[in-house]
């Protein structure tokens, strides 16, 4: 099915007269690669993002637009864990794994803590 970033792909393409490899060559990529991607099979590359901005010379609104279509279209999500005890990680599963179930209070806190950290300066960093 398609994604969000794969609907904004296809826009930026026939806006400007491009085929599927034509953007997959812009940003240097296989045909086969952009499609899975678009159509959910496979993840955005943290990458793509900058490429297809600079190919297709968008502005800010539209960088933000392309930000928000790939971050709605993630399935899975790269974590790095190094430096992070066994305990810390444990936590951190246990949160992803039951954060739909949290009610929206509970949610309004983490994120407060999470934004109290980060203008305090601590090791938060938000993507």
């Amino acid at each position: 099915m398609i994604t969000s970033f794969g609907k904004l792909c296809r826009k930026l393409r026939i806006d400007n007269g491009d085929l599927l490899k034509d953007m997959a060559n812009k940003i240097g990529v296989a045909s086969s690669y952009l499609s899975a991607v678009e159509n959910g099979k496979r993840n955005i590359p943290e990458e793509w993002i900058e490429k297809i901005a600079a190919s297709y010379l968008l502005g800010p609104s539209e960088l933000a637009e392309l930000r928000q279509a790939a971050l709605e279209s993630q399935k899975t999500l790269k974590v790095d864990f190094e430096g992070i005890g066994i305990e810390d990680k444990l936590v951190f599963m246990d949160l992803i794994r039951e954060f739909k179930n949290l009610d929206e209070r509970d949610k309004a806190k983490i994120k407060e803590i999470l934004l109290k950290n980060k203008k305090e300066g601590k090791d938060y960093v938000h993507k």
